[in-house]
């Protein structure tokens, strides 16, 4: 596998697609790789082309091949690894996410993993997803699917259940970020910490941190203790209460429990910005439309690494680099007391093998009972799609943490119609049906 063929399925994400491309392109190794692009937006198509061709010639990788297909399938044939960064519904669903549940009192700050926002953005995904496995089963069997579009855990989960696809992995930057950050709080370079974290996407904990043998633990509770700031952060709150610190950001950690959306007074101390998300996508859009202009009127690009995994997984297998890296897999074992069937995020081994994800063991009691509720959640949407259950919708919401401590179950249920009533096709049609509450 000399010059791997990389297929991007959803490259009109643009800013996304450049940043893995400014990684790739910066590994020798990977500067002769075919690069497929695919979206269904021809506009972002050719952007998406434009802007890679551009990364190739910024990083010296002139013997790489880019190409832009409509076709799907065209883009997958003969691909080694696919990277998957799709999002059904754009930024038009998303406001759907937000909007239909705010008008029944539901608090939302991200909405894309957990909750009613990412109960629907699966379901939304889930039917590309099945076709997607089809495709790749057929035109590229041997190739590593490398997930990046949430709800992740969620998504892959119903990707091995759903397609048989077993070279699968979900990839986010949570834990690389949080460690980052940490390493930044304590005052001690990144390359120096020794960590290991573990549980489910957007919740997994920082299980071991440590510099040259001390626990930086010890530290980071002398500076919360200084710092009454840092106190008005959830996902510090959550590290004094549960004695682990959470890897995803305090806007993603408040919807996944059922102790602050619902609660004015806990919204203003921890500063919790409602409909958050809405933002982004403004700002996605925008950030687009920049580098749509630039590149028509021949300006420079700002070209940045992003230190995603995706790229290294490909280096390391096609030059037998070993690497760890963390990612999202179906259980079966490797955290004990986590349901089997389960996506979990766990350190895994890269080598010229592939990727292979590392038994974690047990997690303390308090931090596998957050995990256990998030996982049967997720675990209902899924059935709810594997099924053609629309009741298993209800039930996944009305056992969401940040749902039920907002809403009376009638009102769920009733949440629940209206949002079917709004996504309506994108929905498999076994799940369009309106329950009544």
């Amino acid at each position: 596998m000399n010059h791997p063929k990389i297929a991007f399925v959803g490259a009109g994400s643009v800013v996304f697609t450049q940043g893995l491309l400014a990684d790739l392109f910066a590994l020798p190794e990977l500067t002769g790789a075919h690069i497929a692009l695919h979206d269904i937006d021809p506009e972002r198509l050719t952007t998406a082309r434009v802007a890679a061709e551009y990364i190739a010639k910024e990083r010296g990788a002139a013997h790489a091949t880019i190409t832009a297909h409509a076709d799907r399938r065209e883009a997958l044939t003969g691909a080694d690894f696919v990277i998957n960064i799709v999002q059904i519904g754009m930024g038009e669903a998303t406001r759907t996410d937000f909007e239909i549940p705010a008008r029944h009192g539901l608090r939302q700050t991200i909405g894309d993993t957990l909750g009613v926002g990412g109960i629907f953005r699966a379901l939304r995904t889930f039917p590309f997803l099945k076709e997607l496995g089809a495709d790749i089963a057929e035109v590229c069997p041997d190739a590593w699917l490398l997930n990046y579009t949430n709800p992740m855990a969620m998504n892959v989960q119903y990707l091995t259940a759903a397609t048989g696809l077993t070279k699968v992995v979900g990839l986010c930057h949570s834990v690389y970020w949080t460690m980052q950050d940490l390493a930044r709080l304590v005052k001690v370079p990144y390359e120096e910490i020794t960590y290991r974290a573990a549980g489910v996407n957007h919740q997994a904990w920082v299980l071991r941190f440590e510099h040259e043998g001390r626990n930086l633990y010890e530290k980071l509770d002398e500076l919360i203790a200084s710092d009454e700031q840092l106190r008005r952060r959830v996902r510090v709150d959550m590290y004094r209460r549960l004695g682990y610190y959470p890897t995803e950001t305090s806007e993603h950690s408040s919807e996944y429990v059922p102790w602050y959306l619902h609660h004015d007074s806990e919204v203003e101390r921890l500063r919790l910005p409602i409909g958050a998300y809405l933002g982004i996508v403004d700002d996605n859009v925008a950030e687009y439309e920049r580098t749509r202009e630039a590149l028509g009127a021949g300006k420079p690009l700002t070209v940045e690494g992003t230190m995603e995994y995706a790229p290294q997984i490909i280096h390391s297998i096609v030059t037998g680099t070993p690497r760890t890296v963390y990612g999202n897999v179906p259980n079966h074992g490797l955290i004990d007391n986590l349901p089997a069937h389960g996506a979990v995020e766990v350190p895994c081994l890269v080598d010229a093998t592939g990727l292979q994800p590392t038994h974690v063991g047990a997690l303390p009691p308090q931090l596998a009972a957050l995990n256990r509720t998030y996982l049967s959640a997720n675990d209902l949407v899924v059935r709810a799609a594997l099924e053609d259950d629309p009741r298993h919708i209800r039930q996944a919401a009305m056992i969401d943490p940040a749902t039920a401590a907002a809403l009376p179950v009638e009102r769920i249920w009733q949440l629940c119609d209206d949002m079917v009533e709004a996504h309506g096709e994108r929905l498999q049609p076994g799940l369009r049906a309106q329950l009544g509450h």
